[in-house]
């Protein structure tokens, strides 16, 4: 083999594996892409969006692990952030497409908030929660709040978040209802900014810092085909 070509292959070979390494410690360090599947998250957020996720915002964590190294900012009340959902064998044994998934959702309460839910509406340490992204698309709202016999959060949290996601009264009475509940500390409580249609923290409880892996920024891409690119979300800053 020519001598020149050889030289030319190790050049190529080599710039590739240094742009591989560079792109594995940019996603590890700094930035992560992340697409929207579902409308959780409505009108903030599209089906089909594509985000970019700073993972530098809330700190550098040890590589390949959770722990974070040095911390950047703290999450805040309305940032919407990407974490690992927090799956339970047991609770979701029937979705377990779900184990090692990412979501995306809004912080509504910051540890030691306190967080209730009265007919949709949402207070936190005693204040109504208001904001143009909210969105409600459903008009009925449950009655009733839980049934007598279901575990009250004081004294269990592990049986209240049972993880529900159906059309049951009862969990459209989680959906629409929530007692007062303290965030404990390390932890979040999440929602969508579509309430009718999210499944996030009024099912399945907290979101641990560690979980968390970046605050989202930036809308670098929208369609739902080829068809269709949503040129006007291109470059949209997320809110």
């Amino acid at each position: 083999m020519n001598p020149r070509w050889l030289k030319t292959l190790k050049e190529y070979i080599e710039a590739l594996l240094v742009a591989v390494v560079l792109a594995l410690i940019i996603r590890a360090f700094v930035v992560q892409a992340f697409k929207i599947p579902s409308g959780s998250m409505l009108e903030t957020l599209q089906i089909g969006d594509q985000l970019l996720v700073s993972k530098f915002h809330y700190g550098i964590r040890v590589p390949f692990t959770n722990k974070i190294l040095i911390p950047v900012h703290e999450p805040e009340r309305d940032d919407v952030i990407v974490f690992e959902y927090p799956f339970n064998d047991k609770l979701d044994a029937n979705r377990p497409q779900l184990k090692d998934v990412d979501f995306v959702k809004r912080i509504v309460g910051l540890p030691g908030d306190t967080v209730e839910i009265r007919a949709k509406e949402v207070f936190v340490n005693g204040q109504k929660v208001t904001g143009p992204y909210v969105q409600h698309v459903r008009e009925d709202i449950e009655q009733n709040s839980l049934p007598e016999d279901h575990p009250p959060i004081t004294v269990d949290p592990a049986a209240y978040f049972d993880h529900c996601e159906d059309t049951s009264s009862v969990c459209r009475a989680k959906r629409d209802w929530m007692p007062p509940i303290t965030v404990p500390e390390g932890k979040y409580f999440v929602m969508g900014d579509n309430r009718d249609e999210s499944f996030d923290s009024r099912f399945w409880g907290f979101v641990s810092r560690e979980s968390i892996r970046g605050k989202a920024m930036i809308i670098y891409w929208s369609w739902t085909g080829p068809t269709n690119i949503r040129w006007e979300r291109l470059g949209r800053l997320i809110h």
